[in-house]
């Protein structure tokens, strides 16, 4: 079951477009939305539930077309969006008690389990989390009405390691009985290698690809070898190439790969994305 589709969403700014962006999340999984900063994630998550006005496209969201069901839909649904800083003075627990009300189906027990699950006392003030608590309790709060998707705006940003560790862990978790999925933002790759089966990557406002993580990994190879063996219609194939005075080094599609008869080796995401955001131009890199 498709939990989350969007069909051709755009939004023009003076100095940025989003355009055409398109993909689909399943019900049952993690997909991890990347890109350099700048790209569009914000913006496209702003744009898909409306805190923006795109210029055009479709949202749906558990078979609904979210901008005419916007509300049916938000009881379904949780969002923690990166910046956020309400409530600095207040307890958790009063800030709970004002989310409780825009919720028919919000389970005060639940929101309690979940605190100890976390580790979070509701007597405590907002200003005194540190950025893994508050992160784990706005996790909380989208969890505590019985969301079944989870829209996340860069949740693991600014976490020290272990933080960042122990949240992937709980996405896991939650994704674990196939009753919710997870569409989250990042720039840490490490995250996306540890939890997510699906990845979404948009580069300067378009989506480059969307599809299962390990056809993305599996889609390219790292390349490299000797001056000499870099000949013109390889050089053409090569994304974010780098030359120096022992060869060359860089990227080349997986299919592009078995055209030439070139040492290839096995890239990691963050390795692909480097070379991708370095781009398909030839560089000069003289060590």
């Amino acid at each position: 079951m498709t939990i989350l589709s969007v069909k051709g969403l755009s939004k023009s700014y003076e100095k940025f477009k989003l355009s055409d962006v398109s993909f689909e999340l399943d019900k049952g999984f993690i997909m991890g939305f990347i890109g350099r900063n700048g790209a569009g994630k914000t913006t496209t998550i702003k744009s898909l539930l409306g805190l923006v006005k795109p210029d055009c496209g479709e949202v749906a969201m558990f078979g609904k077309n979210f901008y005419e069901n916007e509300i049916d839909c938000k009881q379904e649904l949780g969002v923690v969006m990166s910046g956020v800083e309400c409530y600095q003075d207040k307890k958790l627990s009063a800030v709970a008690d004002v989310t409780s009300r825009f919720y028919k189906n919000w389970d005060g027990d639940a929101f309690k389990n979940y605190l100890k699950k976390f580790s979070l006392d509701e007597n405590k003030r907002i200003k005194e989390l540190s950025a893994g608590m508050k992160a784990k309790f706005l996790l909380a709060l989208a969890l505590s009405h019985g969301a079944k998707l989870l829209i996340l705006d860069e949740p693991t940003s600014g976490l020290d390691p272990v933080s960042r560790d122990e949240l992937i862990g709980i996405f896991r978790e939650l994704v674990k009985d196939g009753s919710r999925s997870i569409f989250f933002s990042t720039h840490i790759i490490t995250d996306l290698e540890k939890c997510a089966d699906y990845i979404t990557y948009i580069k300067d406002g378009r989506i480059l690809e969307s599809t299962d993580i390990e056809s993305f990994r599996s889609g390219y190879r790292a390349v490299s070898g000797g001056s000499n063996e870099l000949a013109p219609e390889l050089k053409e194939k090569v994304i974010g190439l780098r030359e120096h005075k022992f060869g060359f080094e860089g990227m080349i599609k997986a299919a592009d790969a078995a055209l030439f008869d070139v040492e290839t080796a096995p890239i990691s995401l963050e390795e692909i994305m480097i070379h991708i955001e370095r781009g398909e131009q030839d560089e000069e890199f003289v060590i």
